[in-house]
């Protein structure tokens, strides 16, 4: 993958000939990488921008967001002048929270919208679990936070190093999930596609169906057999599920 030119912010799979974008938001500390060969995988007519949030990667050395209206007034002009083609926002976690703030703030402001929005592995908006204050402990206690959810190898836990410069970036991330508060506003008139793992911890009242709360269409909801970081242990099936969704989005605009 290669940065787009003028821009840090997405890293992308070029095809010229695509007919529709897939734009990628990674989990909680995640990055670009984690959409690597992604774009190999899918229709051929589908071209993935993995979005690189500063703070890691090759924007390792920039300061991390951890507000949510600042990253969002930052992304907007990012997608708003690659508008040569529809695309499509697909976001995990709290990259699925991004996605889905980032979608209402381009349409409160006018702009051209995704025409299918997939949300992986992240509660619906109105049933968000109360914060636990993770993005505030110390580092040896959030190290173990992170243990705990299973998704950092123990090798880069137990390198220090390592951990001092990744954990900046981690931290952002938890904050923009923890300090997220929904607010109200007209639903969104576009399908939303959801992805959940049969194993994660998202399944009170709510935060799961709730997002039909969200789209003035019908909600497709697909689950996976795995925890929270199924889109990494489960790559093959979800991608291939992703793929069936992206085709039939095509088929749908250019009809």
């Amino acid at each position: 993958m290669t940065p787009q030119t003028g821009t840090p912010w997405l890293v992308e799979q070029p095809k010229p000939a695509a007919r529709l974008r897939l734009y990628c938001f990674s989990y909680a500390g995640g990055s670009a990488s984690m959409f690597h060969n992604w774009g190999a995988a899918l229709n051929p007519e589908v071209e993935v921008c993995a979005v690189q949030l500063p703070g890691r990667g090759a924007r390792l050395a920039e300061a991390p967001i951890a507000n949510m209206q600042t990253l969002l007034q930052a992304l907007v002009p990012v997608i708003a002048r690659r508008n040569d083609r529809p695309f499509v926002f697909f976001g995990h976690s709290v990259g699925a929270l991004v996605a889905f703030e980032l979608t209402r703030y381009l349409r409160l402001h006018g702009m051209s919208l995704p025409i299918h929005l997939i949300v992986s592995g992240c509660q619906a908006p109105q049933f968000r679990s109360p914060p636990k204050g993770y993005h505030q402990l110390k580092d040896d206690a959030f190290i173990s936070v992170l243990r705990e959810y299973n998704g950092t190898p123990e090798q880069v836990l137990e390198n220090r190093e390592l951990m001092d410069l990744l954990l900046p970036a981690i931290r952002a991330d938890f904050s923009l999930a923890e300090n997220y508060r929904y607010r109200g506003g007209p639903v969104l008139n576009l399908p939303i596609t959801l992805f959940a793992g049969e194993h994660d911890d998202i399944r009170a009242e709510g935060q799961v169906n709730g997002w039909s709360l969200e789209t003035s269409q019908p909600l497709h909801t697909f689950w996976f057999d795995g925890g929270h970081f199924f889109v990494d242990t489960h790559r093959r099936q979800v991608l291939e599920q992703l793929d069936m969704a992206l085709s039939a989005a095509i088929v749908e605009q250019y009809a």
